[in-house]
């Protein structure tokens, strides 16, 4: 049997032979104390698992994709901005990212925001927000005070 079939957790949202990564190891995205850890990458699936944890005051990457995201909130609580809405998570919510939504999620409270992000194995590369997307997005008063909050 396949040494890799089983990984047990090892520390509360670490597992064995799972590696904590860089969130965007490029550089070229601007993010604040976020980490990644890919959990399933298997062919056969066609997706790819990944667990997201950001620090308090911590957000993700504002940008969209051609793909579409499923994500299941296992820690802590937080903000996420979904196109114009911005929602408030917690422990077990559900959030679908349609494709070309933009999106990012924002870090409340003492704990991390940790989160299961199911997305294609295959997969466009995000796109960022030029001046034009941002000034649209900022009519919003909430999407505003969002991204606002996001640059401090």
């Amino acid at each position: 049997m396949r040494e890799d079939l089983l990984r047990r957790q090892t520390a509360p949202f670490r597992w064995d032979r799972v590696s904590v990564l860089e969130y965007k190891q490029d550089g070229s995205a601007p993010f604040l104390n976020v980490t990644r850890q890919v959990l399933f990458d298997e062919v056969e699936l066609g997706c790819q698992l990944r667990y997201f944890e950001v620090a308090p005051g911590g957000h993700t990457t504002l940008e969209r994709h051609e793909h579409v995201h499923a994500v299941v909130v296992v820690r802590g609580a937080g903000r996420c901005l979904l196109g114009t809405t911005v929602r408030e998570v917690g422990p077990q919510d559900l959030v679908t990212v349609p494709a070309r939504t933009w999106h990012q999620f924002r870090a409340g409270g003492p704990e991390p925001l940790g989160f299961l992000c199911m997305v294609n194995r295959e997969r466009d590369r995000p796109e960022l927000p030029g001046a034009e997307d941002l000034c649209a997005l900022t009519t919003v008063p909430a999407v505003a005070a969002f991204l606002d909050a996001a640059e401090d």
